[in-house]
């Protein structure tokens, strides 16, 4: 390769990391300690599972999300034995351990993805952290592979993914008020005498059925923590940053405003639990 097609190619690997990093931005303590010239591969997973989520959830016409998934799944299907298309893809299977898993573990999270475009508002919480385990479940037992090995358990890590989500639905919950899946399950809809027009303004009906939400959250983050197996670096950061954000949301008076005022970490707590979770990942991956 020479010099221009290698600038090429790191300045489009860059733009796939700036993406992942501007809805992460607390990630960007976290590469001090995972070295991007080390560790290539880690950060260009974490920028594939940003691609991946936003044509999941980001993208409003199911055909036009399937599609993109469908082009995701041949992408990485095929990826072994072409070495891949895509420059995340490319970073990726430029190490041993991206042949060393296999394609099954590499399609579940797309096909997990695709299996979910056109499912609708959940019941209840639990059937709603059901529903999303799905996806972010695969995903976390694709990246604990990834950064631990392939008997590494998953079982925190796929909670915690889980539950980074639904906190982050529940960010967008006046933006998707109009969409099939809401931010929000039935029940707690119903409980609450919430229509969807009432979910897009603030008023006090909102306010308790955004409160109840967090106060599920925050019992399931308190169970999460109890499970078994290691967690990236980057997982560690995102649930740490999702759990105070609930802590601190769930008694105020205007919850969704407070977690909206709390979104990023930043100074020496952030880099105390940085070098935390970095610690932690050495001794547990044996480096």
């Amino acid at each position: 390769m020479n010099a221009a097609a290698a600038h090429d190619e790191h300045t489009a690997l860059d733009s796939y990391v700036d993406k992942w990093l501007a809805v992460q931005p607390q990630q960007r303590i976290a590469l001090v300690f995972v070295d991007p010239r080390r560790y290539p591969g880690h950060i260009a997973l974490a920028a594939l599972e940003q691609e991946l989520l936003s044509a999941a959830y980001g993208i409003r016409e199911p055909q036009v999300a399937a599609a993109k998934l469908n082009w995701w799944a041949e992408e990485l299907s095929g990826a072994a034995n072409t070495g891949g298309r895509h420059p995340l893809t490319q970073v990726l299977f430029d190490d041993e351990r991206a042949h060393a898993l296999g394609n099954e573990r590499w399609l579940a999270p797309v096909l997990a993805a695709m299996a979910q475009l056109e499912e609708g508002t959940a019941t209840d919480f639990p059937s709603q952290l059901a529903a999303a385990s799905q996806l972010h479940g695969a995903w976390a037992r694709l990246e604990n592979a990834w950064w631990f090995g392939a008997s590494a358990s998953a079982e925190r890590a796929a909670q915690w993914a889980t539950l980074s989500h639904l906190l982050h639905g529940l960010l967008r919950l006046e933006e998707d008020a109009e969409r099939d899946r809401l931010p929000l399950p039935m029940a707690r809809l119903a409980r609450f005498g919430l229509s969807r027009a009432q979910l897009r303004q603030p008023g006090q009906e909102r306010e308790a059925a955004i409160r109840a939400q967090l106060g599920d959250l925050r019992h399931a983050w308190a169970v999460a923590a109890r499970l078994p197996g290691p967690v990236s670096v980057f997982r560690q950061l995102e649930a740490d940053q999702g759990r105070r954000q609930v802590e601190r949301a769930v008694e105020a008076a205007d919850p969704l405003n407070r977690l909206r005022q709390s979104t990023h970490s930043r100074g020496l707590g952030l880099a105390w639990r940085t070098w935390r979770a970095a610690r932690a990942w050495h001794r547990q991956a044996g480096d």
